[in-house]
């Protein structure tokens, strides 16, 4: 026999021999009884998330807005100074970093898990979720303190199409 023939013949004794050995020692796996598959309300079946913690931390947020807003204006009333310019700019970073928590837990907490569209109120969630994100958006690009108090208004008015009643807040007993 040539040399490819032998080298042929070989690689095909090789490749059948660990096959065979493959093959012959596959372990069996025993038959396990199938999960129910879990039923996620977010975007993994955490089971850790809830609403109500979700429109108090939307209120907290909107808290931390209006006192932003509150520093920005004695600041910019203020003699001008590094410090005070250096405060300012992180207020406003605070304001806008707020906001945008805002909005998105409504995004991907609201609008992506939550709101069904075989809701009788589909409509009127969807309305005042969007007014919700849209006074989020206005407290970016304004440090007005009508801004936050329209933002907290949209909060309540969406509680108020979500859940059906009106809010309740873990601060209302003290």
């Amino acid at each position: 026999m040539s040399k490819p023939t032998i080298l042929t013949a070989l690689i095909a004794t090789t490749f059948a021999f660990f096959v065979t050995i493959a093959t012959a020692s596959e372990p069996t796996i025993p038959a396990t009884p199938v999960a129910k598959a879990p039923v996620p309300h977010c975007q993994v079946p955490c089971g850790i998330y809830g609403d109500q913690l979700r429109f108090e931390g939307m209120l907290e947020d909107t808290k931390t807005i209006a006192k932003a807003i509150s520093q920005i204006g004695e600041l910019a009333t203020a003699a001008p100074s590094a410090t005070g310019m250096n405060q300012a700019v992180r207020w406003v970073n605070n304001k806008e970093s707020h906001a945008q928590n805002i909005q998105d837990v409504m995004g991907e907490y609201f609008f992506a898990q939550r709101i069904k569209s075989d809701h009788k109120d589909y409509t009127a969630q969807l309305a005042t979720a969007h007014k919700v994100i849209v006074a989020a958006m206005k407290c970016k690009q304004d440090a007005a303190p009508a801004t936050a108090d329209a933002l907290k208004a949209a909060i309540e008015d969406f509680y108020r199409a979500y859940e059906g009643k009106e809010p309740q807040s873990h601060e209302e007993g003290k």
